[in-house]
């Protein structure tokens, strides 16, 4: 069943909606949760582990954490995200979660409506995002509970829909359902529109009156006030896909726009002579599907995997699983600090423990042959992929060696799809000539607040802003709502003294 009807899916677009957000996966969904007016308390019982954080924390118990100062609340926090209200919100859900430990969370969830403040959240399909593509065979590096959204736990959610729970990492798939679930028990359904694609973002220098544009999203049950405090700073254009296949286009207006696509859209490519060949893969659903449909069933020749990053190590188990012998070629050295497998515990783990066991003992030699199921090539690359189904490595020393191969498999991370804004989204980003990526150029932002450095009322979270897991891109909703509601506040206590336009 549709989130929206298509009958109303058209509308007069002369209303300027406070936030439009384009992404519906964790972090759209949890943006749109703190922006409906649910707030964070500090449990009457709880007492967090951090003796400093928890003194904080009674200071202002009365207040939601949303109505706090998130800088005096993070100083002092260390976890594994750079961003430090990302941090402090982990602590605060899930404490001392780095240390094995399973504490419940400090705080405790209240729903104030009158907080709301109106949003539509756009996403190419269901809510939940790219979980809705991910391979089904794989575990998810995050135990289930790391993986869930504010207030509704995902234990209790999985236990009503399993036979049994067999340790704490659950499938993609169950992750997936679970969002879409979410959405609806939390009565979010209003805000989301499914089916949408965005083909432009642009910023509004004027007061941008309706120029005859193409109709509307519906904003439909949005409690919507017009306003002349809300500002026209940006128009959404892009077209939804409905039931017979058509497209309808759409153009909005937002005085705010947060960007929570993820980083999934654009597999990263090797940019080298023949990766265009139909034998190379660049995504795990790719290479599952071949798997799956038999096509690597008894070859001889093995399959070329390259990265070293938990997508290519799935690969690596998937294979090996199946009896397809590996060829592993990654450009660190097994000893790299920066290695993903140097900061997972090994009993939490051990399925990539046993791929980085592989990767430091099975290296190839000079004087040796590939061995039957698994040989890592570390410091090598590929020079390029032969028509014959044969590929070139190349070692730091410049010695090159040939193989045949059955398949290829370049899993060296992705980029976000953000071709609606000007320059590709490079400008915003800490490197402007270059890509935004999660880990070497994501997103420049403000550490409290996450509105771009480098656009203002534009925000970002999530994988964009180097937040790869669920744990950390909580705290990205958290900083954009708390922003959005002081703004509000503050234009409310012009209205109300009497103030009259320009309110920014």
């Amino acid at each position: 069943m549709p989130l929206v009807e298509e009958t109303s899916l058209l509308e007069d677009s002369s209303v300027t909606l406070p936030v439009v957000i384009i992404g519906n996966g964790p972090s759209g969904i949890c943006l749109s949760y703190m922006l409906s007016g649910y707030r964070p308390y500090l449990s009457s019982e709880a007492i967090h582990p951090n003796t400093i954080l928890h003194s904080k924390l009674e200071e202002a118990r009365h207040l939601s954490i949303v109505d706090q100062d998130l800088e005096y609340l993070s100083e002092g926090l260390e976890g594994r995200s750079s961003n430090p209200v990302a941090v402090l919100f982990d602590t605060l859900l899930h404490p001392d979660a780095d240390f094995g430990y399973d504490y419940p969370s400090v705080l405790h969830w209240k729903l104030e409506q009158h907080h709301y403040i109106p949003h539509l959240v756009l996403g190419k399909g269901p809510p939940g995002g790219a979980w809705h593509n991910m391979e089904g065979s794989m575990l998810t590096i995050s135990f289930g509970n790391w993986m869930e959204l504010p207030g509704l736990k995902f234990k209790d959610w999985v236990s009503s829909k399993r036979r049994n729970l067999k340790g704490d990492r659950v499938m993609p798939e169950e992750i997936a359902r679970y969002y879409k679930h979410y959405v609806k028990v939390m009565g979010l359904q209003k805000n989301f529109r499914e089916n949408t694609y965005i083909t432009s973002v642009s910023r509004l220098y004027r007061d941008h009156q309706d120029d005859g544009q193409d109709g509307s999203i519906s904003t439909q049950h949005l409690q919507i006030e017009k306003s002349k405090f809300v500002k026209r700073n940006w128009e959404i254009r892009g077209y939804q896909r409905i039931a017979d296949g058509s497209h309808v286009p759409f153009c909005l207006f937002a005085e705010n726009v947060a960007l929570a696509t993820g980083t999934l859209d654009s597999p990263a490519h090797l940019e080298i002579e023949g990766e265009d060949f139909p034998f190379v893969f660049h995504s795990m659903p790719e290479f599952g599907a071949a798997i799956s449909k038999g096509k690597l069933r008894g070859k001889v020749d093995p399959v070329l995997i390259v990265g070293s990053g938990l997508t290519a190590a799935d690969a690596v188990l998937c294979a090996y699983n199946n009896n397809i012998p590996v060829i592993h070629v990654f450009r660190r050295r097994v000893t790299d600090p920066g290695l993903i497998f140097k900061q997972l515990p090994k009993k939490l783990y051990p399925e990539y423990h046993k791929v980085y066991h592989m990767m430091c003992t099975q290296s190839y030699s000079v004087d040796s042959s590939l061995l039957s199921d698994y040989t890592s090539f570390p410091e090598h690359h590929v020079l390029s992929f032969k028509s014959d189904m044969k590929c070139i490595l190349q070692s730091l020393s410049g010695l090159k060696k040939i193989f045949k191969l059955s398949a290829a498999v370049v899993l060296i991370g992705s980029h976000p799809n953000l071709s609606f804004l000007k320059e590709q989204g490079c400008y915003l980003g800490h490197n402007s000539s270059q890509p935004i990526t999660c880990k070497n150029n994501p997103v420049e932002i403000d550490a409290y607040t996450y509105e771009c450095v480098k656009e203002a009322n534009l925000f970002a979270l999530g994988p964009l802003v180097g937040d790869n897991f669920v744990r950390f891109l909580k705290g990205g909703a958290l900083g954009v709502t708390r922003c959005l509601a002081t703004r509000q506040k503050k234009k409310h206590l012009f209205v109300e003294r009497g103030g009259g336009d320009g309110i920014a």
